[in-house]
């Protein structure tokens, strides 16, 4: 089986949030974006586009630092009160028919007014023998949480991860009111945990984005990570999350 492996990082974000991961090339572009934002914390509250972005080539055929925009891919809803005419159909355009070859690269958009931005790129196809669809995606490395919805972007995220850090102060009590909690590692990545997600939350925002549902109880609890306040069976065994 052919496994795509990307490196995700969000824009002009520091210290780096990055993930490497593996998918499947029979997926298409939408799956892709909602492995990228389960990974990143993303909870699928509000719009979504991705870019699909390779490197510009010169006259003389070199590869620039400069990108160029091959194909904006969205989300056709008939209840909203606009139209992009220039976006594809994300549900429809499979990652395998896009002719990635690296270092090509997408960008996945989420939330146009706290702007998050991820730079996905293409490091190799890899021929795994004996390697299930089942097993993919799987995320093989990475740091850093991710985002915090509503924050206010890279600059409010920025502010509230040196709040957390201080413990203390004004900003950090108006987080932990708005919030709910009194700690949160910004800087904290749970490879098991990301894993156990990727098999579930994909199927949750594919729901949410193509058939436009509005989650179950069980799906939010799943986004909001209500399973490490209890035993929780995944995969056929009971784990106490109390111990991570």
């Amino acid at each position: 089986m052919i496994a795509y492996q990307f490196f995700a990082e969000l824009e002009d974000y520091q210290p780096k949030i990055w993930r490497r991961f593996h998918v499947s090339g029979n997926i298409s572009v939408a799956r892709l974006a909602y492995i990228v934002m389960t990974m990143y914390e993303m909870k699928a509250s509000h719009l979504l586009s991705i870019e699909h972005e390779r490197p510009f080539l010169t006259a003389s055929g070199r590869q620039s630092k400069r990108m160029e925009l091959i194909c904006r891919y969205g989300f056709p809803d008939p209840a909203m009160d606009y139209e992009d005419d220039e976006s594809e159909d994300a549900t429809r355009a499979k990652i395998s028919k896009l002719n990635l070859e690296a270092p090509s690269h997408l960008v996945v958009w989420y939330d146009f007014g706290d702007d998050w931005r991820v730079v996905v790129k293409l490091e190799k196809k890899l021929d795994i023998p004996g390697l299930s669809a089942r097993e993919l995606p799987r995320v093989l490395e990475g740091e850093g949480f991710g985002i915090v919805e509503d924050c206010g972007g890279i600059y409010g995220l920025a502010d509230l991860a040196q709040a957390f850090k201080k413990k203390r102060g004004t900003e950090y009590k108006e987080y932990c009111e708005w919030l709910g909690v009194d700690d949160l590692d910004l800087a904290k990545f749970d490879l098991d945990d990301m894993n156990f997600r990727l098999k579930k939350l994909p199927a949750i925002f594919a729901k949410i984005y193509e058939q436009h549902a509005i989650p179950s109880q069980r799906s939010i609890d799943l986004i909001e990570r209500k399973y490490l306040q209890k035993p929780q069976r995944r995969r056929g065994w009971v784990q106490e999350t109390t111990s991570r």
